[in-house]
């Protein structure tokens, strides 16, 4: 659109950014501290300035005007006027050309240059100096958008927690490479919600798809500068925007295609959110919005010095929860893909970051009493990554009921375990039945535990049992950067090997971790790519590969094949067997009259565990007995659900061990339903008698469900 707008009304304060009304568009933009502010109207491709218009309405601290020319597709940025004086925390630049923290699309990508910084780049204080270059040559530019979209008949899935099964995944690495989705959709939400995509999950089973970033970010412009790219996402600038690149029409409803695939799918769409920090950095980062607009009222300051900011995020800033502005932005930024987007729900990067009142963290601070009580939020899901890196920040279990988490302690432990550390059985045993220890004192239920063993951060499983340490030498830090504690194994050699027999340990090794995270209570949560075997070269920070490092490789060969089969297999089982997916915790008696407790646990020769033998050191082999006794439950319509009772194995020994099978029904039999010994999980038995021995491989796990005579269940 390059028509010249004549014509300026008052406009109104709300709503926020830039709304189109079928008849013109509405530009409102909150500025406490500006003295001025200039909306700038450009061409329809963002490289020339058309028109320059003073907002001189300003309601309650937001400024506001309506313009009945313009339409759909007009691009605009603002300038905002006032003090600089980084000493009060104040860093205005009217030469800085603003992104509109409401903006609906943002058009193109940062083009670094000096100029899009308030100061004179490399000045060694920023405080001192100030720069008059223009900056919106080498600037995206906001996108007035029509938001209508035909619907339909589309609707939440409304999955309940505890039949989810997360499959957590990168927008562009998921498609980039896949021989089945047209190269023009590889790497976009069109891609994704493409039939092979959408046929790929089926099969696994997964009920919910979790997205890396898709909120507007920018590339850092030092990793720009070394040839890298910030591929996850974690850096923030437009809170209602999707990410551009990963549009391959350029329009916002292509992502609302996607979602409603997935709700045609049966799957939901949940969406890992950056709201703790912006991608403008520390003090010395550049303007390219928040920082432009109020800097005093979106970061937090450091009050005794306001030029610096307080930073539990490690990225330089932390967005200001205590000024109701800010709240307001992250509510209505939330509301907004809930209403407009239709997205089940969010996942919150470094949640503690915005529960902090003062520095303490809050568990009841304003962020959560007003999600619980909003109507749209607060029904959707919601799940904490529990911790950022300021003092008193690792808060797990700490989260308000209503609310899940990421439990990383079911990360270490099952690594630790498999790995065949010893004295951990009782840390196994909690982490495998929900981490009551954590949630059940809060009132929470077992699906407070969003249960990894992998995710973006860190090794995929692949290379969890290949490399003992970590290789991020293409990150260009020197390998400095990344977990130095992995708790992974490589089963013998570093990186990839031809030995079939270090090959067949890694294969099993990845089957007993996926099978321990699909039979523990929680909700399960994959990252995407291990039911592949995709490997990021032992690279355990990938953020910054924008390459084969990070893109998922398609070519399946036998033995990805049959990881995808038995990944698929015990997702199958689980969704199939509510005794693995309860809502209530275990407690470890009879329950309403049963004749045996409603879960008991083993040792190799078939007697009960001791409170003693807990503690010892040299215990890395157990059983569990789930009673279907015990399973007391019912479903959503208020009828009783009914199970087998089973009889899990675990052994990270080396050697062979022989285990008692115990005999808690007159007459019963144990029916084989995967061994992870064996290449498909599959044993050649098929039932042995209560009472008898089962020969546990070292390193496996055995599923086995209990029969009584005559009177099976089937698998």
């Amino acid at each position: 659109m390059e028509t010249t707008i004549t014509t300026v009304w008052p406009g109104s304060p709300y709503p926020r950014g830039a709304t189109w009304d079928g008849q013109g568009v509405n530009f409102s933009l909150f500025s406490q501290h500006a003295d001025k502010v200039e909306l700038c109207l450009f061409e329809s491709k963002g490289r020339r300035e058309i028109n320059r218009i003073t907002l001189t309405e300003q309601t309650d601290q937001v400024w506001h005007c309506y313009l009945p020319e313009a339409r759909p597709g007009l691009l605009y940025g603002y300038r905002v006027h006032g003090p600089y004086r980084p000493e009060h925390g104040h860093r205005f630049n009217a030469h800085k050309l603003l992104i509109d923290p409401y903006a609906k699309s943002i058009f193109g990508q940062v083009n670094w240059s000096d100029a899009n910084y308030g100061y004179r780049y490399g000045h060694e204080r920023e405080d001192l100096s100030f720069d008059r270059r223009d900056s919106a040559h080498g600037m995206p530019k906001c996108r007035v958008i029509d938001p209508a979209f035909t619907w339909g008949d589309d609707r939440r899935p409304n999955i309940p927690w505890h039949d989810t099964i997360i499959y957590e995944t990168h927008v562009k690495g998921f498609t980039w490479r896949h021989p089945d989705v047209p190269p023009a959709l590889r790497g976009t939400y069109a891609g994704l919600a493409t039939p092979p995509v959408i046929e790929h999950l089926k099969r696994l089973g997964v009920t919910a798809v979790e997205l890396l970033p898709v909120h507007a970010f920018v590339d850092d412009r030092y990793l720009v500068e070394k040839g890298l790219r910030n591929y996850w996402g974690y850096n923030s600038i437009g809170y209602f925007a999707p990410e551009g690149r990963y549009l391959a029409s350029g329009s916002v409803s292509e992502f609302k295609t996607m979602v409603k695939a997935f709700h045609s799918a049966g799957m939901e769409v949940i969406l890992d959110v950056v709201y703790n920090h912006t991608a403008e950095g520390s003090h010395m980062g550049p303007t390219l919005s928040f920082r432009g607009i109020d800097n005093a009222c979106y970061y937090r300051l450091n009050p005794e010095n306001p030029r610096l900011y307080v930073d539990y995020t490690g990225c330089g800033n932390t967005l200001n929860m205590q000024n109701p502005r800010v709240l307001q932005l992250i509510m209505d930024s939330l509301r907004y893909w809930v209403t407009e987007m239709h997205v089940d729900g969010f996942r919150f990067d470094l949640a503690s970051a915005l529960a902090r009142e003062l520095h303490e963290v809050d568990r009841l601070g304003a962020f959560f009493d007003i999600i619980r009580q909003d109507p749209v939020i607060s029904q959707v899901k919601l799940i904490a990554e529990p911790w950022d890196l300021g003092e008193g920040g690792y808060q797990v279990g700490n989260f308000p009921p209503g609310w899940t988490e990421w439990n990383d302690q079911y990360r270490n432990t099952m690594r630790s375990y498999w790995k065949g550390d010893g004295g951990i059985i009782g840390e196994f045993a909690q982490r495998l039945t929900g981490s009551s220890d954590l949630y059940e004192r809060s009132g929470r239920r077992p699906y407070a535990s969003i249960n990894f063993v992998t995710c973006h951060d860190g090794f995929p499983l692949h290379d969890l049992v290949t490399y003992n340490v970590k290789h991020n030498e293409a990150n260009l830090e020197d390998n400095r950067d990344g977990f130095n504690e992995n708790r992974s194994w490589n089963c013998g050699v570093e990186g990839e090997t031809v030995d079939p027999a270090i090959n067949a340990l890694r294969a099993r090794q990845k089957r007993n971790l996926i099978a321990t995270l699909m039979l523990s209570q929680g909700v399960p949560m994959m990252l995407g790519g291990d039911e592949i075997d995709r490997t990021q070269r032992g690279n355990n920070n990938a953020y910054c590969q924008d390459n084969e490092v990070s893109w998922y490789d398609w070519n399946l060969t036998p033995e990805k094949e049959r990881q995808l089969e038995f990944v698929s297999r015990m997702i199958r089982i689980r969704r199939e067997h509510p005794i693995f997916h309860r809502r209530h915790f275990f407690q470890g008696r009879p329950i309403r009259g049963a004749q045996v407790k409603d879960i008991i646990w083993l040792k190799p020769d078939g007697g009960e565990m001791t409170d003693a033998e807990w503690r010892e050191s040299h215990a890395r082999s157990l059983g569990v007995y789930f009673s279907r006794e015990g399973l007391t439950e019912i479903d959503e319509r208020g009828r009783p659900l009914t199970d087998a009772s089973f009889l899990v194995l675990f052994s990270a020994n080396d050697e062979e061990i022989p285990f008692l099978l115990p005999k808690f029904v007159p007459e019963a039999r144990w029916l084989i339903v995967m061994d992870t010994a064996y290449e498909h999980g599959l044993a050649r038995g098929h039932a042995i008698d209560a009472g008898e021995a089962y020969p546990l491989h070292g390193r496996s796990l055995v599923l086995l469900q209990e029969q009584k005579a005559g009177n099976g269940w089937a698998a």
